[in-house]
């Protein structure tokens, strides 16, 4: 190997690992094993809302736990939400841009829709935009990360008391939102 490969563009030493063929002929050290789906348990998770509190930043987390649960979205999808893909009234939710980019129309529940409620009224003084957006700062109002949503309900879950990993994606398994979808679409049908 020459010392041009060994540098980086800025004359620093490159780390071997970043070098080709480095890790050539050597199995992954989790090679095998098995991860068996791990659902928070329904006491878990309400006791995570519990913690959330009444503040603006408590209702913003207990409406992404909510529908996260309840209409079994992804963390992309409910970040993705924009206040115009809510239709309350027919109790469901538009997901533009799902798994596979595809668009579909899910279902949530009447009591996660009254715990969404107090968000939603927050998130109406603030500018117009994504659902679960940042509440104060110069970026107000602009899209929550998923990294600052994950570190938040992580670390909302260990005040919880919560010893498992909180997921919010595994949070979707315990309620399919195609059950909800398919419950919202008769229930509509049979009012008009």
């Amino acid at each position: 190997m020459s010392a041009l490969q060994t540098l980086d563009r800025a004359g620093r030493r490159r780390s071997p690992a970043t070098m080709p063929g480095y890790h050539t002929g050597r199995p992954p050290a989790n090679k095998g094993m098995r991860y068996p789906a791990d659902p928070p348990r329904v006491e878990e998770i309400v006791a995570v809302m519990r913690q959330a509190g009444g503040t603006i930043y408590g209702d913003r987390l207990r409406g992404m736990i909510v529908v996260l649960w309840r209409a079994g979205l992804r963390i992309h999808e409910a970040l993705a939400l924009a206040e115009t893909d809510l239709e309350e009234r027919r109790g469901a939710m538009l997901v533009r841009h799902g798994k596979g980019d595809k668009r579909r129309e899910v279902g949530m529940d009447d009591w996660g829709w009254e715990q969404l409620r107090p968000w939603l009224s927050r998130r109406a003084t603030m500018p117009v935009g994504a659902l679960f957006c940042v509440i104060d700062g110069p970026s107000a109002g602009r899209p929550w990360t998923a990294s600052a949503a994950r570190c938040q309900l992580r670390r909302l879950a260990a005040q919880a008391g919560v010893r498992r990993r909180f997921a919010p994606t595994s949070c979707a398994m315990l309620m399919p939102s195609r059950w909800l979808a398919r419950a919202c679409r008769s229930t509509s049908s049979s009012a008009s």
